[in-house]
């Protein structure tokens, strides 16, 4: 545990260093929502409507940015050949890689969600669904593009070959995510299952991809 939590530690650190991966993905996401918004123009119907839409791929678009960075620092310094070497469950320090992920370039930018749902127009009560379904469901990120980084690890200047891996599988927690978020503002009766199902679609990434990263890293690095 104690591995665990370092390494999540050691990589969250980095990454809001000058140049990590958390930077540009917050800025990635700032550009996204204000292309958008001058895309759409100044009605806000229009905005209110496509808010929840544009903030999901948004985040999903800025998870995509730092993908490669996951792994391949540790991979070209030696770091994680130990790791392979003395990691009991591996599948645990690809867990840790994906914490760090998201504590460092998802989480900050789900509390930065309310300021772009101002410019954006989005009703009040659509804020708390929007946060919710973003919370549940952007796990499912980082724990997916920890296992296309893991199956690129060995390619160089893998980026768009890890993003074209990662963007099909974000299919399901996008879908349901923006799903959750327009049922919860309107206040459907379906806000529950949908929101249900983006934790599930979390959960599923929980379980696989750990597993098949693992089996991935010990693939490439042998």
């Amino acid at each position: 545990m104690k591995t665990f939590l370092a390494i999540i530690l050691r990589d969250v650190t980095l990454g809001f260093r000058a140049g990590g991966g958390a930077t540009q993905a917050a800025m990635f996401f700032a550009l996204v929502s204000l292309v958008f918004a001058l895309a759409i123009g100044p009605e806000p119907a229009r905005l209110s409507a496509l808010a929840a839409p544009i903030l999901w791929a948004g985040a999903l678009l800025s998870a995509l940015v730092s993908l490669d960075r996951i792994f391949q620092s540790d991979y070209e310094d030696g770091t994680l050949d130990v790791l392979v070497e003395t990691a009991d469950l591996l599948e645990l320090r690809v867990l840790a890689k994906a914490a760090a992920h998201w504590l460092s370039s998802l989480l900050p930018l789900i509390v930065a969600v309310p300021l772009f749902a101002l410019l954006l127009n989005l009703p009040v009560e659509g804020y708390w669904p929007l946060l919710a379904s973003l919370l549940v469901g952007t796990p499912a990120l980082s724990l997916i593009g920890a296992l296309a980084a893991a199956l690129t690890l060995a390619l160089r200047r893998a980026s768009i070959l890890v993003s074209i891996l990662a963007a099909p599988l974000y299919a399901p927690a996008l879908i349901f995510g923006v799903g959750a978020a327009e049922a919860g503002a309107a206040g459907a009766p379906s806000f529950v299952p949908t929101l249900l199902l983006v934790a599930a679609s979390s959960l599923f990434a929980l379980v696989f991809a750990p597993l098949a990263g693992a089996a991935a890293i010990r693939f490439n690095m042998s």
